[in-house]
């Protein structure tokens, strides 16, 4: 698909490398670089030599502390003395509240009732201010547009925002200084704001390199979309992932569009299988959208797809490592 070129001077996407440098020196006080994890029992069950970037150990239990610390330490202090706000189902909704009580400002957000209790208590503890919503997309924006205008707070989306996109954009730049000879790297995809910068970034660095979504098949948006060449929305989702059940935006589609070679789309089943391995054989505590990406790599699409038989050092993210074990430790009481 042949696509507009920008004007001169005008940004092609949301963000770019220089943006991505730039919320890397504003971030790199608060957060953590995060270690690339290795296995060879995983390499042989793989066939491929496996990196697995350990967003599960970011601040906040993901990766999204990245891009909102990135867009809170971003804000004029004119703009940061009200506070923010968001809406997410949980990592963001921690990471925005962690973010601002670095910065010391208030955080209002904004959580759907059916979000995980583990990433509910992560934003109280970070002393984020909970408002409830109910469990739809159209509820959560309206309510956050409501607290807003009463309070004044600068919204903080949790992917369609160019200084979110460039924070995520900050772990190419770790992983492909800490292992140059990736030539493929396989990220999460959601609403699209870890991958556009993580696409951005790699592809700045190594213009061959290959970057791929996995999606979960219950919440396959991304993948239609591509297929289709427009933003496709899906009348309802239905996966374990629950932090991979939102739609890309008009910020991260055209780099979803563009710089993402393809989407692997994996069943609940195969996420749990490799939420077991990285349990098991990493010894990570991966949450199902973290793990999807081991899921992909060993899925037959993957492995019969003959455009990825050269995909020999690829980089995996572990996106987030925050799961409600409250189940596990009733079933040891019992």
């Amino acid at each position: 698909m042949e696509t507009e070129k920008p004007l001169q001077g005008e940004k092609k996407y949301a963000a770019d490398i220089l943006s991505i440098k730039e919320a890397q020196f504003r971030i790199n006080p608060y957060i953590h670089r995060t270690p690339v994890l290795s296995s060879e029992s995983l390499n042989s069950i793989s066939g491929r030599r496996l990196f697995f970037k350990g967003e599960c150990f970011q601040k906040g239990g993901a990766f999204k502390f990245r891009g909102a610390c990135n867009a809170i330490f971003s804000l004029g202090d004119d703009e940061a003395i009200k506070g923010v706000i968001t809406h997410s189902s949980g990592n963001h909704a921690a990471a925005v509240s962690l973010a601002a009580k670095l910065r010391g400002i208030p955080a209002y957000i904004v959580i759907p009732k059916n979000a995980p209790n583990c990433k509910v208590e992560n934003v109280k503890r970070y002393g984020g201010q909970v408002i409830w919503s109910e469990p739809t997309m159209k509820s959560r924006e309206s309510i956050a547009t409501k607290m807003q205008q009463e309070t004044g707070a600068v919204l903080v989306h949790p992917f369609n925002d160019g200084r979110i996109i460039s924070g995520q954009g900050t772990i190419s730049l770790e992983l492909l200084e800490q292992v140059p000879e990736i030539d493929t790297i396989i990220v999460p995809i959601s609403g699209g704001g870890l991958i556009s910068g993580v696409a951005l970034a790699a592809k700045a660095i190594n213009p061959t390199i290959r970057v791929l979504a996995a999606e979960p098949k219950g919440a396959d948006d991304a993948a239609q979309s591509k297929a289709a060449g427009r933003i496709v929305m899906l009348p309802e989702t239905n996966t374990i992932a629950d932090g991979l059940r939102a739609v890309l935006g008009d910020l991260t589609w055209p780099i979803v569009r563009d710089l993402v070679d393809d989407i692997i789309t994996v069943e609940d089943e195969e996420i749990v299988q490799a939420m077991r391995m990285c349990y098991e054989i990493l010894k990570v505590c991966v949450e199902p959208s973290g793990a999807i990406g081991l899921a992909a790599v060993l899925s037959t699409r993957f492995h019969q797809n003959p455009a990825w038989k050269d995909s020999n050092n690829i980089g995996i993210i572990l996106s987030g490592g925050n799961v409600d074990l409250g189940p596990l430790w009733e079933s040891y009481n019992k």
